[in-house]
């Protein structure tokens, strides 16, 4: 008998993570952003990534639109930026600190690190695809990481 959803769920509720918002553009230059889970690393050589999105999402065609993505991972003093890309709220960069990189690809300004991607693979995830990006660029801006771990925010030591 499978897992069923909820099950599924609560086992997931137990996996500590750190919390990453990924943003990236779609072909008319439009800055998408959301709060993704599901991101990992995949190879130091060559330097590869993967971030699921959902595929019902709103911005799931920007993705393979821009074929770049960046992955900003948030301090713990960014828990309403969490929050805010977690919405469907269609101005999501309205009043958050940004800037664009070269790519044109906004980039949270205060985040721990940030990774810039090129993308490599698309894969079928279920109701997600996963993308694999190779990292072209990549800053360590220092702070405390955020944490999400059984549906809760946290901090390193809590």
């Amino acid at each position: 008998m499978p897992v069923s959803n909820e099950e599924f769920r609560r086992a997931l509720a137990n996996f500590a993570s750190g919390v990453t918002v990924v943003t990236t553009v779609d072909s008319s230059g439009e800055k998408f952003g959301l709060t993704v889970s599901a991101f990992c690393s995949v190879s130091l050589e060559p330097p590869l990534v993967l971030v699921c999105i959902d595929r019902s999402t709103r911005c799931h065609h920007a993705f393979g639109e821009s074929r770049r993505y960046v992955v900003n991972f948030l301090s713990e003093s960014q828990r309403a930026l969490s929050e805010r890309f977690a919405t469907q709220l269609t101005e999501k960069f309205e009043g958050v600190d940004h800037h664009s990189n070269p790519e044109g690809l906004p980039v949270l300004d205060d985040a721990v690190a940030v990774l810039e991607c090129r993308l490599r693979n698309e894969y079928d995830g279920g109701d997600h695809t996963i993308f694999v990006a190779e990292v072209e660029r990549a800053a360590v801006k220092g702070g405390k990481p955020l944490l999400y771990f059984g549906g809760e925010y946290g901090r390193l030591g809590d």
